[in-house]
């Protein structure tokens, strides 16, 4: 795929876009192509784990035309290009309280936990995975954007396995059924699924790379 030249609509004010990870290497336990989502939300417009496609890519000129007004990273190894988004919008930022030592972003982001609500309505989710990530549920747009909780292997809609898989996992999966979303979005693999393979992840084998 190439990187930053395809942009998916996924419903009114919410679409992403593909860029081929310039560090990737076989073993990782995800393809190359990593997306970014970008949505808009009562006013706002943010970028989810953004990374930066092609400078003559089209996404530049979507970005520029309702400038982003939030970044936001949902996890501490998806620091990505948030440096690069603020420094071009002027966009607030916000991600996570802790960060490893070789990826710390130079913007003060505004730290996030589950519970959380950002600009615009975005509510950060519990997921019960102890990797510091914090899915969002975006209410407008009736979505669930993760970063690495779940995965999409050959297309297949998983949750990423953990130790403690059954004990904190599930429950906390278990509990995002109580909103009403129709939409899943995820990182790594097949980008965007319905409500049933959510369901369906909930009683398959996680994803263990």
């Amino acid at each position: 795929m190439a990187g930053g030249s395809v942009i998916v609509d996924v419903a009114s004010g919410l679409w992403l876009w593909p860029v081929d990870y310039e560090d990737w290497r076989e073993g990782l336990g995800w393809g190359p192509t990593v997306w970014s989502t970008c949505v808009e939300s009562r006013a706002e417009v943010a970028v989810l784990d953004p990374k930066a496609p092609a400078g003559d890519s089209d996404v530049w000129a979507r970005l520029d035309a309702k400038p982003p007004t939030l970044a936001v990273v949902l996890k501490p190894d998806h620091v990505r290009d948030v440096d690069l988004f603020v420094r071009r919008y002027g966009a607030r930022a916000f991600g996570p309280h802790l960060f490893w030592r070789q990826d710390i972003p130079e913007t003060e982001l505004e730290g996030i936990q589950p519970g959380s609500e950002l600009p615009g309505g975005l509510v950060a989710l519990y997921d019960g995975r102890n990797r510091c990530e914090t899915p969002l549920w975006l209410p407008e747009q009736r979505a669930l954007v993760f970063a690495d909780g779940m995965t999409a292997p050959r297309d297949e809609l998983l949750i990423w396995g953990t130790p403690w898989h059954e004990e904190r996992v599930l429950p906390a999966f278990r509990a995002m059924l109580e909103l009403p979303f129709e939409r899943v979005i995820v990182s790594h693999g097949e980008p965007v699924h319905d409500r049933a393979a959510f369901e369906r992840a909930l009683d398959r084998p996680p994803w263990v790379g």
